[in-house]
């Protein structure tokens, strides 16, 4: 019988490819088209790099695949009169907006005036793609109720930006059926949602969980489980670091009495020391470079820098 010879796969090469330029998936700040997530515990695992943010090569060609789409709605929204700035002219970059320092923030689709709907008006653009259950969805519903996330971050860019409208154009996949709707600003949501974002970025702990139980739906399906659930050991970087702290413009070592650069917070040095809240055990004792912790099977583990492996103390 003739051997098999395995050959390599040119649709694994083109996925791996997406891996390899996305890094780790790391955002330096705490993004505003993710601050609609229901669980404000993953919120904070996300800001807090506890791990880090990859996804398969499918799902990040999926994610271009968005992108792309926008190119074309902006064509096809100044083909029925509008203005559409995709940049800034001040800065030729995204139109950006930011709170808490620079710590939350986000950057816009665009923006448009001239639009048929109230031409003297200037709207925030968000441009999304949905599968055909979840258009379907949408359409019925509309975007407050069907899509919270999106909602929350338009309520976010206008807020900051100091605009009182935006549009929401969704692209359904399937069909290239498309929802279009108007969204005014509502102040006390904005708010609400910066202020969840302050306790997210500046909390040394994680809030509550969405459910005590890992089996629930959105536990099944999060990232964190792991870790929020389990005893998943958090990535070694300083933001998982108990001397790492969130200031203005940036992030402090108090450690080292220094500001941290963004390679440096990926980084970590020997001293670290993780926050107590992502050591699944309870705190019973600490020195200047160590932390001790007592697990619920009764053994010790200390904490005592770089070295993380999960030894028992004698």
């Amino acid at each position: 019988m003739a051997e098999v010879v395995a050959t390599p796969s040119t649709r694994e090469a083109i996925f791996q490819g997406y891996e390899a330029d996305a890094g780790d998936g790391l955002r330096p700040h705490l993004g505003a088209s993710l601050i609609g997530t229901e669980c404000e515990r993953a919120l904070w695992y996300a800001f807090r790099w506890v791990r880090p943010a990859r996804f398969p090569g499918r799902i990040l060609r999926l994610f271009e695949t968005g992108q792309l789409e926008e190119a074309r709605l902006v064509r096809n929204l100044r083909r029925t009169g509008a203005t559409v700035l995709e940049v800034d002219p001040d800065t030729g970059r995204q139109f950006r907006v930011e709170a808490h320092g620079g710590h939350f923030g986000g950057s816009m689709d665009a923006i448009a005036h001239g639009l048929l709907e109230s031409p003297g008006t200037w709207h925030v653009l968000e441009f999304k793609t949905h599968g055909a259950k979840s258009f379907s969805d949408l359409a019925s519903k509309g975007v407050r109720s069907s899509k919270p996330q999106h909602y929350a971050q338009m309520q976010t860019y206008m807020h900051l930006a100091d605009l009182d409208w935006a549009m929401y154009v969704a692209v359904c996949k399937d069909t290239d059926n498309l929802h279009v709707e108007r969204v005014p600003a509502d102040p006390h949501v904005a708010q609400g949602l910066l202020e969840r974002a302050r306790r997210v970025i500046f909390a040394d702990r994680p809030g509550p969980r969405i459910s005590d139980d890992p089996k629930w739906f959105q536990c099944r399906m999060c990232d964190y489980r792991g870790i929020c659930h389990g005893d998943e050991p958090a990535s070694v970087n300083c933001r998982t670091c108990l001397s790492a702290t969130p200031v203005e413009g940036g992030w402090h070592c108090d450690r080292h009495d220094r500001p941290l650069l963004m390679a440096e917070q990926r980084q970590g040095c020997e001293r670290h020391l993780y926050l107590p809240a992502l050591v699944p055990g309870r705190q019973i004792d600490a020195g200047d470079d160590w932390v001790e912790y007592e697990f619920p099977d009764g053994q010790h583990w200390r904490d005592q820098g770089y070295d993380k492996q999960m030894e028992v103390c004698a």
